[in-house]
């Protein structure tokens, strides 16, 4: 009996040194903004899962992708393509990939506002040249909402006219009435007080994806590895349809 109740204290031991030096680990992150409302409900469920820790960091989807390019390490690192620079650059481990979800552009108006027709590339082109003010991500800055949406002015041929009522993307002036149009990916429009109308139609603006890597130099490979499992993985996929994204394959 004795020697059965030291086998048992030492194996109480070994798993509480294991979930012990779990619990230190910290896993930091970097992504873009358009992925931060599924990572911050994704982080509780993996921490209480496996004793890691999280710390994410937020940034534009350019700013993001340019600080894994020059070597700024995080040990998961989240990018939108194309990223073949991220791949050549040698900072993330080409073997961890996996496809998150993807994010359209769409549009939202304030509350109790007259919901418009974006059924098609003449509704869109007629809400946005119709509109008095239209609010988007600044593109100066990385936004790759932004830099799509510019993308599909230029393609409905209404960019100077857009551009020249144009204000820098905030839901908040919409929601006060400020702002007559919001176009942003669906995951970052949270605000109650706008009415998501849905995405832009596909053959003017083509969805996003998000890509996950574990970084070259992460200091635990292995719980790096775990929570880019957990992103990609069952759980991940209800969160991601939650926040109005499409889970990956």
């Amino acid at each position: 009996m004795k020697h059965l109740l030291s086998a048992v204290l030492a194996m109480t031991l070994v798993i509480g040194l294991s979930y012990s030096a779990a619990a230190q680990t910290e896993v930091t992150v970097i992504g873009p903004g358009g992925v931060r409302a599924a990572v911050e409900k994704l982080i509780p469920g993996f921490e209480a899962k496996t004793g890691y820790k999280v710390k994410p960091t937020y940034g534009s989807g350019g700013v993001t992708h340019a600080r894994v390019v020059k070597g700024d390490v995080f040990d998961v690192v989240i990018v939108q393509p194309p990223y073949q620079d991220v791949i050549a650059s040698g900072n993330v481990m080409t073997d961890t990939e996996k496809e998150l979800a993807t994010v359209a552009v769409g549009v939202a108006v304030k509350m109790g506002a007259p919901r418009p027709d974006i059924s098609n590339a003449a509704a869109v082109k007629k809400l946005l040249l119709d509109a008095k003010s239209v609010s988007y991500p600044n593109p100066l800055g990385g936004a790759v909402a932004g830099v799509s949406f510019e993308q599909t002015l230029k393609q409905l041929g209404i960019f100077d006219e857009v551009k020249a009522k144009y204000r820098p993307g905030q839901a908040a002036l919409v929601a006060k009435g400020e702002v007559e149009v919001l176009v942003s990916f669906l995951s970052e429009i949270a605000d109650p007080g706008v009415d998501i109308i849905g995405p832009l139609p596909r053959d003017i603006s083509t969805p996003t994806g998000f890509v996950a890597f574990v970084h070259t130099n992460a200091k635990d490979p292995a719980a790096a590895k775990a929570f880019v499992q957990y992103l990609s993985g069952p759980e991940a996929a209800a969160v991601h349809k939650g926040v109005r994204m499409v889970p990956g394959r």
